[in-house]
């Protein structure tokens, strides 16, 4: 298969990896945190080994098996083997309850399920009499008593150097473009989850085009951190092995700071919620002695020649030469000095942050997509981009606006339809085929795309005013004090926000100004604080029509996590789950609403 004969099954791109002769595809930690390498040998041996396990336990084409894990090589050789056999995947996130997967494979009707860590053998073991389980693959080892060992499996794979096997390139070659790859679970912001149909060619075509502006080769590397069970992150590695890109498989977030400074990235893919809190701790760290005065000065100068930046250049400019010496080198370091390109997806970026590194010399590029379309819609590269939009449209997509602004997508990556659930899919397409996105958006005179918000996530006030809630969050989370922002207001006379504080900074900031608390519920009741964070929303108001301002917000003691239930994997808000959680508090903030005319 030569590099550039397009590819119309995940197979054929796995038979493209396998075929590279690559010595370093894979890198992945051991137990001691040295980085080792996996080669594309490796890989198709080790695939090759557990799709024939697969087999021999009857797996037939079509059959559903379940990936329940971090991000690690052996997710990857997992997902390669069900696939090369003609059986499609279910990723599930591994922060998931016990409760909440085993609804997940009773629906999907999975009979094996492949885990990552002990912990996750005993949640799923304990709940496995609700499920069609007859199976868990264990990769970590010890193995208890009722889980197989994967590392027993992957033993097949040893002495077998780079021999092939024909009758299993065979079965590989044998899956077409139209059968089932995967079904995604989506992560449900508003509501239930609901499975994600997703065939090969679907994903094929997508990843066959999406990276082709970037120009990736073998001397790339990009860390794998973003949860593969979220569409953005497998696509992201398929493209990265499509092109050769080392993949690092970094498997818990808090070990990023140190996998980039040991990896040393050239291609850095994260949400936008990643760069908004790279921003924040940059600034926090620079909110102390001459640092503070420096950056400001930097970012000045940097705002000055944002365009220049975004546009690939190098600005000539002495000042700006200065400023990337003492300041934006030090930014491009915590990403490990050496990456080219940096992506945010999942969702929208904000117009703020993307000038903001742009300021600091970095070209941000930002793309598009659902889990519905494979995922990319649209994308911003070196070719094709204008800072702000979410991006130009992919080649082999049809986009349109419906009557209320509703984004409408119809093309071959777009999914067949949605698990068990034809009411979701007369909801999601209409009579010409075009799929519902559920996103608001417009293109601009050069038909670059702009999303703004949810359409279920639009609030309206009592008086018929349309507010969409992300810019405006996204212009409070631009404050290094704000970790998260939730605007509600949706019925009522006047919209309200809720603020989660960047705690490691509010503390900062109490420790400096003397302000004591016995508690982080006693320290968002200071009135030092109430102060600091109502300037914090005065100064957004400022840029806001007077029916979009925030009339009143509270600060809440909690730092929404995913791990606490308020985000998504993809670090988007549950607001379903945010209005339960605070649903006392919401309640104060409209207890006079009909006298009210906004206050705290």
């Amino acid at each position: 298969m030569t590099k550039n004969k397009p590819f119309s099954t995940i197979n054929d791109l796995f038979l493209r990896v396998v075929s590279a002769a690559n010595p370093g595809a894979v890198l992945w930690q051991d137990a001691f945190g040295h980085w080792q390498p996996l080669s594309s040998d490796q890989i198709y041996q080790r695939v090759r080994a557990l799709a024939e396990q697969f087999l021999a336990w009857g797996v037939q084409k079509g059959d559903r098996i379940a990936i329940i894990s971090e991000n690690r090589w052996e997710w990857a050789v997992t997902d390669f083997a069900a696939l090369a056999i003609g059986a499609a995947d279910v990723p599930i996130y591994p922060t998931l309850t016990g409760e909440q997967i085993a609804a997940l494979l009773a629906d999907a009707g999975c009979q094996i399920a492949v885990v990552s860590t002990r912990a996750q053998y005993d949640k799923l073991n304990a709940v496995r009499h609700k499920t069609r389980l007859e199976r868990i693959v264990l990769m970590d080892a010890p193995t208890p008593e009722g889980a197989i060992s994967f590392d027993y499996i992957m033993e097949k794979a040893e002495g077998r150097g780079s021999e092939r096997d024909a009758a299993f390139d065979e079965r590989v070659r044998a899956v077409k473009p139209e059968d089932l790859a995967t079904l995604i679970y989506t992560s449900g912001t508003t509501g239930a989850p609901k499975g994600v149909k997703l065939t090969h060619g679907n994903i094929a075509v997508n990843q066959a085009v999406v990276a082709q502006d970037f120009k990736l080769t073998r001397a790339d590397a990009c860390i794998s951190f973003l949860p593969l069970s979220h569409i953005t992150a497998r696509a992201l590695d398929y493209v990265m092995y499509t092109n050769g890109v080392q993949v690092a498989y970094c498997s818990h977030f808090d070990k990023i700071p140190e996998a980039m400074h040991q990896v040393r990235p050239t291609v850095f893919v994260g949400v936008p919620r990643v760069f908004e809190k790279i921003r924040q701790e940059i600034e926090r760290r620079a909110s102390v002695g001459l640092k503070k005065p420096l950056l400001v000065w930097a970012l000045g100068v940097g705002r000055r020649f944002g365009h220049v930046v975004f546009d690939g250049r190098k600005p000539k400019s002495l000042c700006w030469k200065a400023a990337n010496r003492l300041v934006y080198s030090k930014v491009r370091a915590a990403f490990g000095g050496r990456v080219r390109i940096f992506v945010s997806g999942g969702a929208p970026l904000g117009m703020e942050t993307a000038e903001w590194f742009a300021s600091a010399g970095i070209a941000l590029w930002e793309g598009y997509g659902l889990t519905e379309t494979s995922p990319v819609i649209a994308i911003n590269t070196p070719v094709h981009h204008k800072i702000g939009s979410a991006g130009y449209p992919m080649e082999n997509l049809e986009l349109h606006l419906a009557d209320d602004g509703e984004l409408l997508v119809r093309g071959p990556s777009v999914f067949s339809g949605y698990w068990h659930t034809p009411e979701g899919e007369a909801e999601a397409f209409d009579a010409e085929g075009w799929f519902h996105t559920g996103d608001i958006g417009h293109f601009d005179q050069d038909g670059f795309l702009f999303i703004t918000d949810r359409k279920k996530e639009l609030l309206k006030t009592s008086g018929g005013k349309l507010v969409a809630p992300q810019p405006i969050e996204s212009k409070l989370k631009n404050h290094a004090l704000v970790g998260n922002a939730a605007l509600i207001g949706d019925k009522h006379k006047f919209v309200s926000v809720l603020l989660s504080p960047n705690f490691a900074a509010l503390e900062d900031w109490a420790r400096k100004h003397g302000v004591k608390a016995g508690s982080r519920a006693e320290l968002v009741e200071h009135p030092q604080v109430l102060g600091l964070y109502g300037a914090i929303v005065k100064e957004v108001n400022g840029s806001l029509a007077n029916y979009e301002s925030l009339k009143r917000f509270r600060v809440v003691a909690e730092e929404w996590t995913q791990e606490s239930g308020e985000l998504t994997p993809s670090l988007k808000l549950k607001r379903r789950v945010l209005h339960e959680r605070y649903a006392a508090l919401i309640d104060s903030l409209y207890a006079d609403e009909a006298t009210a005319h906004g206050a705290r």
